[in-house]
């Protein structure tokens, strides 16, 4: 039993796949062309890029599924503080939640106290830096891990091809070593080798479309991140015209004549 084979059944019974570990120790000895029995039958290195690949695959199921639940629950927060502070209309709201949102009218709050007396313009226009800033973290916050996929969907199709290269090349030589040429002997290790390409191309397409699916997920979520951002910019316009004309009722008053 080779190195990688040992290692891969003790990780197997060690997390508890323990029948997992005993298919790949009957592929071993079994006489048929299974995809188990090709694994052990190839050389060391294919079987690394085959474990590789596998892996692979699964982490970028569990990936696109992680990421899909932190996308929704992200714009299902996001979409029911943003009807809250619509619907009143002011910063004083207290959102019960401690989401983007929160952290946008924090910091357009935090602008109005630190710019009170100073021009409206500039209050706005350093509010405004300010939540595009916060907005650019959410998003980068949310695209992390995404790139995975699309790494996965343009690797790993060709570490499957050095895969199948390198198991033929081994074929190639055990037959050369061997004397014999007849298909019954070249078949065998060439459908190892394959199987790596097979198994690249098992772990790419999947990536490719699930990688598609969550770049238009976070697109969405980009464009609710941006009506966020318009609204709390909506709501600090409106505050601070509600404070001038407390403190200067007479000079509107004549403003609007």
């Amino acid at each position: 039993m080779s190195p990688v084979e040992t290692l891969l059944i003790a990780l197997l019974d060690r997390f508890g796949l323990a029948g997992a570990a005993q298919a790949l120790r009957a592929a071993e000895t079994a006489q048929t062309q299974t995809p188990l029995s090709m694994f052990m039958a190839a050389g060391p290195l294919v079987q690394a890029v085959m474990a590789g690949l596998a892996l692979a695959s699964v982490l970028v199921w569990a990936l696109w599924a992680g990421k899909l639940l932190q996308i929704s629950l992200a714009r299902g927060a996001l979409a029911r503080d943003y009807r809250r502070l619509a619907v009143t209309g002011s910063l004083s709201v207290d959102l019960p939640r401690r989401g983007v949102l929160a952290r946008m009218q924090s910091a357009a709050q935090a602008e109005m106290h630190l710019s009170a007396g100073l021009p409206v313009a500039g209050v706005k226009e350093r509010a405004a830096m300010e939540l595009a800033r916060i907005e650019a973290g959410a998003a980068r916050a949310m695209q992390s891990g995404v790139t995975v996929l699309g790494s996965v969907g343009a690797i790993a199709p060709f570490v499957g091809l050095f895969g199948t290269v390198w198991g033929i090349m081994g074929a190639f030589i055990g037959i050369a070593q061997s004397g014999q040429s007849n298909l019954s002997v070249v078949a065998p290790g060439i459908a190892e080798a394959l199987m790596a390409t097979a198994l690249g191309l098992v772990a790419a397409i999947p990536a490719v479309l699930l990688y598609n699916h969550l770049t238009r997920a976070l697109g969405s979520y980009r464009g609710a991140l941006a009506d966020a951002r318009a609204l709390i910019a909506r709501s600090l316009s409106r505050d601070l015209d509600r404070a001038r004309a407390v403190t200067h009722p007479a000079a509107l008053h004549l403003v609007a004549e």
